[in-house]
């Protein structure tokens, strides 16, 4: 599914986020910047060592903030380690947004023409799908409309179909009337 928004193309598919050919995909990341599990482990497997030097180096990053590596020997020349929220720490939506417009701005002022999203904090940390989707999608598309950009295409790539039909159901939520 895609949706236009002024010059930028919001894509949702379903597929490996580690495969992606953007200029930068967005890993659902823990403060620490500690690449475990999940979407992070995937992107280390298949990035190599050096993210997670760069994230060392870092040191870290407060939930609703995001920090830029490169990608290593990922198609993706950069990596996008947005920190989203736990479930039931509190503030858990402005936290959300945070993490994906800090991603958006981060991307835009490295002069990036892509990113690539996963579903943030909708494994380990418990966030709702279903919220998590409106909530992305919702500070996406105001990012996009609020200011100028280097953006041309934003995608969101889902891990299976349940979370690829709840972005797509917000979606048309979102923009329909």
């Amino acid at each position: 599914m895609e949706h236009q928004v002024q010059k930028t193309k919001i894509t949702l598919i379903k597929g490996d986020i580690t495969r992606q050919s953007v200029d930068a995909i967005v890993n659902a990341a823990n403060s620490a910047l500690q690449m475990g599990g999940g979407v992070a482990g995937a992107i280390r497997r298949a990035g190599g060592p050096s993210i997670q030097e760069e994230c060392d180096r870092i040191g870290g990053t407060p939930v609703g903030t995001a920090a830029i590596t490169g990608g290593g020997r990922l198609p993706a020349k950069h990596v996008i380690h947005a920190v989203g929220p736990r479930m039931g720490e509190g503030d858990e939506d402005r936290k959300l947004e945070g993490a994906t417009r800090s991603s958006l701005e981060l991307a835009d002022r490295h002069k990036l023409a892509s990113i690539a999203f996963p579903a943030i904090s909708t494994g380990i940390f418990g966030y709702p799908m279903d919220r998590c989707a409106r909530k992305m999608l919702s500070a996406t598309i105001n990012y996009l409309k609020s200011s100028e950009h280097s953006l041309k295409e934003v995608v969101f790539c889902l891990f299976d179909t349940a979370a690829l039909d709840e972005f797509e159901k917000a979606l048309t939520e979102l923009t329909s009337g």
